[in-house]
């Protein structure tokens, strides 16, 4: 499977071919799902929390007496049935964490692309040099690629800050260095583009 190759100005110079093993497998829609929901559950922080009768202050004396005042009885103004007393069954700091297997992730970012190929949704550019940090200048390149109306994926081979600071205020494109993809980020796409190195890396990194 070969896909076109094109320059920042839009126009097509090439193509290169893709990975089978990375590119054409049959996608596996389970293990796909499995990892987005185990990458949403490690994105959470866990520290929602809320103070019990025990833990609110105040409440220290019986705020009257037992008998004769015509009213129920209350031993603490912290009842959680007053206003401003404990919470029942309050949410509490917990651990959301789920691991799963190395091969499962990379099976389900496997998955994730052969997808993207199969429904012709990958671009390569052969490089995105950009002399400054400039957000006009991304999406002028967006533009040119007819990409402006998508959620765009760039994956670059390694960290190249002035792409990462020209794209950051791009609302519909995300940028990640090839080694760090993850199934996650390819599924919410809509196009990934690749730089030619940055194919390459991913070739090197899950083929290996």
């Amino acid at each position: 499977m070969d896909v076109k190759v094109y320059n920042q100005e839009g126009a097509e110079v090439g193509s290169v071919p893709l990975n089978e093993s990375l590119f054409g497998v049959e996608p596996n829609p389970a293990l796909v799902h499995q990892y987005v929901v185990n990458y949403l559950a490690n994105q959470r922080q866990g520290t929602a929390a809320s103070k019990g009768r025990s833990e609110v202050s105040g409440g220290g004396t019986k705020p009257w007496r037992q008998k004769g005042t015509g009213r129920a009885r209350a031993g603490s103004i912290r009842s959680p049935l007053w206003r401003g007393g404990g919470i029942i069954f309050g949410p509490q700091p917990r651990n959301y964490t789920r691991n799963l297997p190395r091969r499962m992730k990379r099976g389900a970012l496997i998955s994730a692309f052969s997808d993207k190929a199969l429904h012709d949704n990958i671009r390569v550019i052969e490089n995105l040099e950009l002399g400054a940090v400039k957000t006009k200048n991304m999406a002028t390149i967006i533009d040119k690629l007819g990409l402006q109306t998508k959620k765009c994926l760039i994956l670059d081979e390694g960290e190249n800050r002035n792409l990462i600071l020209s794209v950051r205020n791009l609302q519909k494109v995300t940028y990640l260095r090839a080694p760090l993809a993850n199934a996650f980020e390819v599924v919410h796409a809509d196009i990934v583009l690749f730089t030619k190195a940055g194919l390459k890396k991913v070739e090197e990194v899950f083929t290996s």
